[in-house]
């Protein structure tokens, strides 16, 4: 008996001092998290997403991100580093392109490249023949440019992109989602939004100092810049012209999931994905920064992660919300963003899905 309340004991201490002093890479930030009001009012559930129409993408999967090409086919960025193109009418896909890397956010330039932000590999274009050219994977100063997540371009071909986390590298710590959950539990200021210009291929640090950068869109003038920060549930809006110019004020807050990608529409709104619900555990740790890393030390299983819930949000430049599109079930879940199709669909993306995923024309009615 003895041995055996030895033996726990001892099980006990190795457990408690591993939980307490073992090394893990984050080094969390207290912050006071904003009391979660959940799926209410402007946010109350529908079921508009429940049951899109789906497109195969042979053996691709999270399709992160898509833009209409100037040829009337979509493009879509995938998991394995692929760069699909999609014809939404005869449900056709052909691979374009491959970054070697991680693909996200993507936008076509005025000159007809294909503008690509590479979670593993910085900023890229991609030539009408498919092929990739690596435009910037360190800023002006030197830093490198560890975590490219979403762009967008403007009428003159400035490039401005996201640098999600400095800290946690998207090749580095695993992959995008694995770098997230790092970062997001860590809740540093690694956060950051570049800017490239390509006459003189320098990459200029715009805005830092932000937690989980992601999601970036521009004005229709040029004159401001959106974006989600996914760390504080927030939008920002970053004046580029004007009497504001330089100056940031944030336009939403407190919203009730993760927010990711943002994509202009053309009429002066955006579309915004929530890429998850929010996690009640993780918001209740925000002022406990040794607790975070405790939890950090549990098996991955028992640690805040997405959850399964498909839900896009439009918005206006002021951050109204002027509609949400929502799958309760998760049938087609953690949704990065939405786009215009050709003819008047949504095309809505995903982190994980393994199909593409769209509202036929008419789906406003």
């Amino acid at each position: 008996m003895k041995f055996l309340f030895g033996t726990a004991l001892t099980l006990f201490l190795v457990l408690a001092a591993y939980l307490l002093f073992w090394p893990v890479p984050i080094e969390p930030v207290a912050w006071d998290a904003p009391t979660n009001k959940g799926y209410v009012d402007t946010f109350a559930p529908n079921e508009r997403l429940a049951t899109p129409k789906l497109i195969d993408l042979d053996g691709h999967t999270g399709p992160e991100d898509a833009t209409l090409g100037p040829d009337g086919l979509l493009y879509v960025s995938t998991h394995d580093g692929t760069i699909v193109r999609v014809d939404l009418e005869s449900g056709k896909t052909e691979e374009f392109a491959r970054t070697d890397g991680r693909p996200l956010g993507m936008e076509f330039g005025s000159d007809g490249r294909l503008y690509v932000s590479d979670a593993f590999r910085g900023l890229m274009a991609v030539e009408q023949d498919g092929k990739t050219v690596l435009l910037s994977d360190r800023t002006a100063d030197g830093s490198p440019i560890r975590y490219a997540n979403d762009l967008d371009i403007t009428r003159s071909g400035l490039v401005y992109f996201s640098d999600a986390s400095t800290k946690f590298g998207a090749r580095e710590f695993g992959g995008t989602y694995e770098a997230s959950l790092l970062d997001l539990m860590e809740h540093g200021p690694n956060g950051r939004v570049l800017k490239y210009d390509p006459k003189t291929g320098q990459t200029d640090v715009v805005i830092d100092g932000l937690s989980f950068a992601n999601g970036v869109a521009l004005a229709e003038d040029d004159s401001f810049l959106l974006i989600s920060e996914t760390g504080t549930y927030s939008v920002l809006k970053y004046w580029l012209a004007g009497d504001k110019a330089g100056g940031v004020e944030t336009i939403i807050q407190n919203l009730p999931g993760f927010p990711d990608n943002l994509n202009r529409i053309g009429d002066g709104s955006y579309w915004l994905g929530l890429v998850s619900p929010r996690s009640a555990f993780a918001d209740a740790l925000s002022e406990q920064p040794f607790l975070r890393k405790v939890v950090q030390r549990l098996p991955a299983s028992l640690r805040p992660k997405a959850q399964r819930y498909g839900f896009v949000v439009r918005l206006d430049g002021d951050g109204t919300i002027l509609e949400t599109i929502q799958a309760p079930q998760g049938f087609y879940a953690l949704t990065t963003g939405a786009t215009p199709g050709p003819n008047g669909e949504l095309v809505v993306t995903s982190l994980t899905e393994p199909r593409l995923g769209y509202l036929e024309a008419g789906w406003e009615e």
